[in-house]
Order: structure tokens, then sequence, then C-alpha cells
């Protein structure tokens, strides 16, 4: 895993344009994450690897749910990507901006059904269509398409399993062999390199980012994991649904998926990769009463002579050099207000009550680092870019 700043890209240099820096009139230049200096605009193109005046056209498909609706948020403060292209079935030939009026402001296409797409001017997409709708369409298009998939069509290496939870046979298994699974953090390398990249679910994003470092340095018992997740009703997508009508959501908490929620053979595969042993966990997700947000509770055993202090200094100094993964202060609690509409994963571990374990507690925005953000995450670094352009927003609160 490398833990290296995020402007590897270009070594230890990174320079973003006026339209990222904060009341600057020209490009901010960093050295490995400290601002250094200011360079005029003209100035920087000698600096960047990359010429800003090509821009990488982009396609969204599944424009009209929640993940593909920031995405285009997230692109309208992006310098170097647009967006040329959006499909949605159900709302095809209208604007945007009528589906989601907040967003109204863009210059943006019309949508349009996915069977009248034309991929002919698009450099890469991000494929926000639901699970099981995505192996054919992304298997159709151009080879030298950039796609970012944020269904689970992919995340599966083991297209047995896939069909075990997901009810149904793998539609592109040569695809499936090609796909790169996108925890940026993690597989920085592979994304790097690769084309499809599988953009990874919200709860195991937030499990996975703490536990994959603590288990490659065997700091923790692959025994009794135990996962205690809660999620905001956004994570349940945009369509109608009785279950998530608001006199149903508000005022409670909502277990579901108990024993059997699709993203458990994620998370293990994910562990099991990093332990090079088969983990199983035990993991319970319910649905909170708020909008967006993604907290994980995890209780880990740790073996004789570790404590919940080296699970924290590893982590600490694991993530020290990423910009998207904050080890908080000892005795921190990490809370998902404090992470809302950011790219963040806030982590903190503290001691259990009973002798030998430990409690993790990771929050991220389940539309943010649990999908969107990552994805854009993972196509800056597929096509060469700083991680963090059109990233940077800070947290939103109150």
């Amino acid at each position: 895993m490398s833990s290296g700043a995020l402007g590897s890209t270009f070594g230890s240099i990174e320079c973003f344009p006026k339209s990222n820096s904060t009341r600057s009139n020209g490009a901010t230049l960093r050295i490995r994450g400290n601002v250094v200096s200011s360079l005029q605009t003209g100035q920087h193109a000698n600096v960047r690897a990359k010429s800003s005046t090509k821009l990488v056209r982009i396609g969204v498909l599944g424009a009209s749910g929640y993940t593909g609706a920031e995405i285009v948020r997230l692109l309208a403060n992006h310098p170097y990507f647009h967006i040329t292209l959006m499909t949605a079935d159900r709302k095809a030939g209208q604007s945007f901006g009528s589906v989601f009026p907040h967003l109204i402001a863009q210059d943006l296409p019309d949508m349009v059904a996915i069977k009248d797409a034309e991929f002919a001017n698009v450099d890469a997409v991000f494929c926000c269509l639901p699970h099981g709708t995505t192996q054919e369409i992304i298997k159709g298009l151009p080879s030298a398409v950039k796609i970012v998939d944020l269904s689970a069509d992919f995340r599966l290496r083991n297209l047995d399993e896939y069909g075990e939870w997901y009810g149904q046979p793998h539609k592109a298994p040569e695809l499936q062999k090609e796909a790169v699974y996108g925890l940026t953090e993690v597989w920085r390398k592979e994304i790097r390199n690769a084309r499809l990249v599988a953009n990874p679910g919200c709860y195991p994003t937030s499990v996975q980012l703490p536990l994959v470092p603590l288990i490659k340095a065997h700091l923790i018992e692959l025994r009794s994991i135990i996962i205690d997740a809660k999620s905001g009703v956004s994570g349940a997508g945009r369509s109608a649904k009785e279950a998530n009508l608001y006199t149903e959501i508000a005022e409670g908490i909502h277990a579901y998926g108990i024993t059997k929620h699709r993203h458990v053979p994620e998370i293990e595969q994910g562990l099991s990769d990093a332990s090079h042993a088969k983990v199983t966990v035990s993991f319970t997700p319910h649905l909170m009463p708020m909008s967006r947000g993604m907290q994980s509770t995890i209780y880990v055993e740790m073996p004789y002579g570790v404590t919940h202090d080296d699970l924290y200094q590893h982590l600490k100094t694991t993530y020290e050099g990423e910009e998207f993964i904050k080890v908080l202060e000892k005795g921190a609690v990490p809370h998902t207000r404090n992470v809302r509409g950011s790219n963040f994963c806030f982590i903190n571990v503290f001691p259990d009550r009973i002798p030998g374990r430990a409690i993790i507690i990771s929050v991220i925005d389940n539309l943010m680092k649990g999908a969107s953000g990552q994805a854009l995450q993972n196509l800056n670094l597929m096509l060469g870019y700083p991680e963090n352009i059109g990233l940077q927003q800070q947290p939103l609160f109150p």
C-alpha cells in the first residue's frame, strides 16, 4: 500500500489552477501538501505535467440518481473535466436542472436514454446505474473509454459469489478479470493503470480503511470482528420505496439486511486480501433518520501484548501523508456531521472495557468518500491528475 502524498502522480510537486486555489490570482504550488508560493496563471504550465487546454469529455450514466447528481456537483469545480453526455432513462429529454434544481446554474446537456447515448465524444464515464444493469452496458463501450463503475457489478472477483449474493449470473466475466477494485488509498498503483475501476461500496469503504492496515500489520485477530454500521437514507437510492418514506424512517433506527447484506462479501474479500487468509465478519447495517452520513463502529480483538495505542499509532503512521484520511487526536470521537459534504474519512481507536479488545470508529459521507467523491478521486488518478482536483470542499456544518 502506498501512503505517499497525493501529489505522487507528479513527483512531490502539485500545481492547481486558480479555480481550485483559495483567494489566489494564479495557481497554487504545493510541495508535499504545504503551500509555498503562488504563480501567475501563465507561469504554471511549465510546472504541471498536464495541459489544461484540452478538456476531458465525461459521460454520467444514470445521472438522475443521488450518486449521479453528486458527480455533477463535484465536476462543477473540476477545471479539466467537462460533462458532454448524461443518461437517465426515466428522465430522458429533461434538463438536469429540472430534476435537480440545486444544480440549475450549470451548463449541461439534456439527459438521454441509454439506448440513444453516443459515446464517440466521450473520454471517460461514471457509471451510476443500478446493480445488475451495468455489465452489458459497459461491455458495449469503446475500449478507449475509461470507466469508473459505482454499482456493485465488478466489485466481487468470484463470479459464483456474485451470483449467490446478487441473484443472477455475471454477464461480463471477461471484464471482471480486467476490473480493479477502487479503494484508492489501498490500490492506488493498480488504479493508476486501470481502464475499468469498480468503485467500492459505502459500508466497505468505511470498514476497510481502518481495518486493512491493521490486518496487514497483524495487529488484530481475524476472528470475532464485529461491525455495527449506520447510514443515512440516501444510501438506499432515490427510487420510491415505501420503507424509505419520511414517516417510516423518522424518529427511529432500522436494522436491515441482517446476516445477508450484499456488502458482506465485499468487506470479507478486502479483509481476506489483506490477511492472505479467509476472514469472516459479523456485520449489521442500520438506516438512520438523516439524509447522508455513515458510521462504522468496529469491535476487534488484539493479539497478546498489542494495545489499542499500537493500533492508533499504526493508523496514524499509515495515513500520515493522505489528504482524505484523518486519524483524529486521541480521545476525539468521529462524528458524521463533521465529514458531511466532504471526501474525508475520520477514524479513531478506543480501548474497550473488555481486556484485549479495542473499538474503532470510522465515519464518512456515504455519497462522497462512500460513492461519488471516491469515484472522482479514482478517475483523477486514472487520467494522471492530482487526486484532490474537484474534491477540496471542506465539510459543511451545520
